[in-house]
């Protein structure tokens, strides 16, 4: 791919000086009077003092720069499906918002976990070569001049994807099976270097673990642009598309982690509620769970918008994964393949549960984010509860079936609050985030009332949209809905006092 960021934005600079030179070069003079009969001299007797004025040039004041408020991505990217290749260039405008001065940058790369995954051509900082170091995870690039508080810097990088296998249950490979291909699809998740948040003097990238989530994302605005070699490949993605010549374009604003799948056997549903377009992709002979997933999913938006807040973006796309795992990113999730293969028919089952779950995602781990190897509960409680919340709305014949079919192996001998990496199995770190959790928000809402719980829960996304939230954020806020004693349920469910 010849499509060079630079190249294109020094283009754009020499075309704009030179425009600005032939304006003022070809400014018309004004032309001198035409003669006249009598031209009279002028007066020799001198005007008063007070009359006389001498010209100033008119000074124009330059307007300020508009601050960032967010990261910018752009991306250009080539997908060779059969190959399993792709071709990037990606432009990043970074604003230091740290309140300090940053002498170096970190960016995750998680590609470069699988060896030849991640190729970097080349790599520049504001237009000048850059210097790095790239191990696991972690590209760490020295800046030669600080970057101080409320200043910009432009990375630019050009690199190959070689996509791995995502072969499921491979012991070596840390969430291996999203990331990559499958037999029926390719999947770009956490697939671009992106700058890791910044938070009390330290780069925030936790080491991943074997289940559950570790990456922190700070909210950013993303233009990807996308094509394939393949015309008979469908994409999902975190936007919805448009033309942009022979690319096709994809706009976020304020996204945390933005996601392409793409596959030649996708099928796809639609619909629209409140102005946000649903997808729901889905393979060939899965059309009645598909529509399941589209209705679970259009429906929870506007419960939840309700509840919670206006959803934040203009689409969301639900996929199909070729694998038995769900994922939430921005403005997409991918639900398992075994929970199609299951549907029954009615809202007692898996795939109606998880589709709740997932869309939920998108008001805790999106709009608001947490981190997610430190803090797991913050998003994934929530969003449990949020199923049962769906339930008691649209189906509460199904809450006590929901309760048992959801907690079928729950043992409540956990803290709420553990780091994901404290949990010895996957079921146990279910146990603790997502089960444990959801017994105590169901304590708590008895505790204080559906009317406070529910202000609640709406004033902590609105306090922290966009933002990273936390603990003590959850509970700093549960406060000032509250004066209601609920400190033996803090005992009672986390390990750190509240």
């Amino acid at each position: 791919m010849k499509r060079n960021i630079l190249l294109s934005r020094n283009i754009s600079k020499f075309i704009g000086v030179f425009l600005l030179f032939t304006l003022t070069s070809c400014s018309p003079t004004p032309a001198s009077p035409a003669p006249t009969e009598a031209i009279q001299p002028p007066s020799e007797t001198p005007l008063p003092a007070t009359e006389i004025t001498i010209p100033t040039e008119t000074i124009i004041p330059t307007p300020s720069p508009i601050p960032m408020e967010r990261a910018q991505y752009t991306l250009f990217a080539i997908l060779d499906y059969a190959a399993k290749k792709v071709e990037v260039e990606e432009s990043i405008l970074y604003p230091n918002k740290s309140g300090e001065t940053l002498n170096d940058l970190l960016l995750a790369v998680e590609p470069n976990y699988w060896p030849s995954g991640f190729v970097l051509h080349e790599i520049f900082v504001d237009e000048v070569p850059a210097n790095y170091t790239l191990e696991g995870q972690r590209l760490i690039i020295p800046l030669t001049t600080p970057l101080t508080p409320n200043q910009s810097i432009e990375i630019n990088l050009r690199y190959t994807l070689n996509l791995p296998f995502a072969e499921q249950g491979d012991p070596s490979v840390i969430r291996a099976r999203i990331y990559g291909y499958t037999n029926r699809q390719v999947n770009l998740t956490n697939w671009y270097p992106f700058v890791v948040p910044r938070q009390n003097g330290e780069w925030i990238l936790p080491e991943p673990w074997y289940f559950g989530e570790h990456l922190v994302y700070d909210a950013a605005d993303y233009e990807v642009n996308f094509k394939t070699n393949d015309p008979a490949v469908v994409v999902a993605a975190s936007a919805n598309a448009e033309s942009n010549a022979e690319w096709t374009r994809y706009k976020l604003e304020a996204g945390r982690a933005f996601v392409l799948s793409a596959s030649p056997e996708f099928k796809v549903f639609s619909t629209e509620v409140g102005g946000i377009r649903v997808y729901s992709y889905y393979y060939p002979l899965f059309e009645i769970p598909a529509e399941e997933v589209l209705n679970v999913t259009a429906k929870a938006i506007e419960l939840y918008s309700q509840l919670y807040g206006p959803y934040p973006h203009k689409s969301l796309s639900a996929v199909q994964g070729d694998f038995n795992d769900g994922m939430e990113y921005s403005a997409l999730y991918f639900q398992s393949h075994g929970f199609y293969n299951t549907y029954d028919g009615t809202a007692q089952n898996y795939l109606t549960f998880v589709s709740a779950h997932e869309t939920a995602h998108q008001w805790f781990f999106e709009s608001v984010a947490n981190n997610q190897a430190d803090e797991p509960w913050l998003d994934e409680m929530l969003c449990t509860y949020s199923e049962r919340i769906y339930y008691e709305n649209y189906h509460p014949e199904a809450i006590n079936w929901w309760w048992a079919a959801r907690m079928f192996d729950y043992t409540p001998n956990t803290w709420v609050d553990l780091l994901v990496s404290e949990n010895p199995t996957e079921r146990a770190y279910w146990g603790s985030s997502y089960f444990h959790g959801a017994y105590f928000l169901e304590e708590l809402r008895a505790r204080i009332g559906d009317e406070v719980f529910f202000a609640f829960l709406k004033d902590y996304r609105t306090q922290n949209a966009q933002k990273i939230g936390t603990g003590d954020d959850f509970f700093r806020i549960l406060r000032e809905h509250t004066k209601v004693d609920f400190s033996d349920l803090t005992i009672k469910y986390f390990r750190a006092p509240h």
